[in-house]
C-alpha cells in the first residue's frame, strides 16, 4: 500500500494537472467563439459567389467550363483537414479512420488516389502508412486567413484543371456543437451540384462584362478555393470544440481522482493516528 507521503504527492501533482486542463478548456472555449464567428461571417461570401456561378451556368447561353463537367475517373484527390496538436479527443483519429476505410473500399492501388493534407497529426499518420501525399501544410493558425492556405488551395484546383486527378473530395470534421463533430466528406470538384433549380428563386438580373464565359473562368476557381477555406474554418471550430470537451472531461476526471485520493489519504491518516493512540494506551496500561 502507498504511504501517506506518496498519496500526498499524487494529490499535489493531480491538482497541478487539473489547473492545466482547466486553463486549456477556457482557452479552447474562447477560440471556439472566435472560430464560429469567423465561419459565419465568411458564409455570405460563398453564398453570393455560388449564386452568380449558378446564374451563369444555368443561363440560356451555351457556357461551359472543365470544372463543371464530369469526366472518367482515373485518379481521385482527397483534401484532409487535421490538426497540428493533439489533446482533442477523437478529432483526428475518427477522421483518419473513416478516410482510410473509404480509400480501402474505393481504390485497389495507391496510383488511384492522392492526398493533400493540412495539419501535422494527419501528415504524420499518413506518412507512417506510406500513403501518397502530394501536398502538405502544417502550422495553420488557430484563426486562419485565406492567405494562409491560398497556395495550397490554388495549386489543388489547378491540379484538377490540369487533369492530375479527375475528382476532388474534402474531408473534415463538421461542427455541430461543442460535444459533437461529424466526420464529413464533401465533393469539391467537379462542381456537379450546381443546380438550375436554385435559380428559380433568384430575382437578380446580371449584366456580364466582358462575357459570361470570361467571368465564369475567373469565378469558378475562386468559388472552389472558397469552399476549401470554408471547410477549414468549420474544421477549426470543430477542433476547438473537441479540445474544449476533452479538457472538460479531463478536468472532471482529475477532480474525481483528487477526491478519491483525499479520501484514501484521510483514512490512512486516521488509521495511523488510531494505531498510535492504541499503542500509547497499551503502553500506559502496561506501566500500571
Amino acid at each position: 500500500m502507498a504511504s501517506l507521503r506518496d498519496i500526498k504527492g499524487r494529490i499535489t501533482s493531480t491538482k497541478k494537472t487539473k489547473q492545466i486542463t482547466k486553463a486549456m478548456q477556457m482557452v479552447s472555449a474562447s477560440k471556439l467563439n472566435r472560430a464560429q464567428s469567423k465561419a459565419q461571417a465568411f458564409q455570405p461570401y460563398t453564398d453570393k459567389i455560388r449564386q452568380v456561378v449558378t446564374a451563369i451556368a444555368s443561363s440560356s447561353t451555351e457556357v461551359s467550363h472543365p470544372m463543371l463537367e464530369s469526366r472518367p475517373v482515373k485518379k481521385t484527390g482527397y483534401i484532409v483537414m487535421s490538426s497540428d496538436t493533439g489533446l482533442a479527443g477523437g478529432y483526428n483519429s475518427n477522421l483518419v479512420r473513416d478516410l482510410l476505410k473509404t480509400i480501402e473500399e474505393r481504390h485497389s492501388s495507391k496510383d488511384e488516389y492522392a492526398i493533400i493534407v493540412l495539419g501535422r497529426i494527419g501528415r504524420d499518420l499518413f506518412k507512417k502508412r506510406n500513403l501518397p501525399i502530394i501536398q502538405e501544410l502544417i502550422g495553420v493558425p488557430d484563426q486562419p486567413e485565406f492567405n494562409d492556405i491560398k497556395n495550397v488551395a490554388r495549386t489543388t484546383v489547378e491540379m484538377f484543371a490540369d487533369g492530375i486527378f479527375d475528382e476532388l473530395y474534402v474531408w473534415y470534421n463538421h461542427f455541430v456543437n461543442p460535444i459533437k463533430q461529424d466526420v464529413t466528406e464533401k465533393k469539391l470538384l467537379p462542381l456537379t451540384d450546381i443546380d438550375k433549380e436554385e435559380t428559380k428563386g433568384i430575382s437578380s438580373e446580371y449584366v456580364y462584362e466582358p462575357s459570361e464565359e470570361a467571368i465564369l473562368k475567373v469565378l469558378l476557381p475562386q468559388y472552389a478555393e472558397s469552399l476549401i477555406y470554408g471547410a477549414l474554418l468549420d474544421a477549426k471550430a470543430s477542433e476547438f470544440g473537441a479540445r474544449m470537451t476533452a479538457m472538460s472531461a479531463a478536468t472532471d476526471n482529475a477532480s474525481g481522482l483528487i477526491d478519491d485520493l483525499t479520501l484514501t489519504y484521510n483514512r490512512l491518516r486516521q488509521a495511523a493516528i488510531t494505531q498510535e493512540i492504541t499503542e500509547i494506551v497499551g503502553g500506559a496500561a502496561a506501566l500500571e
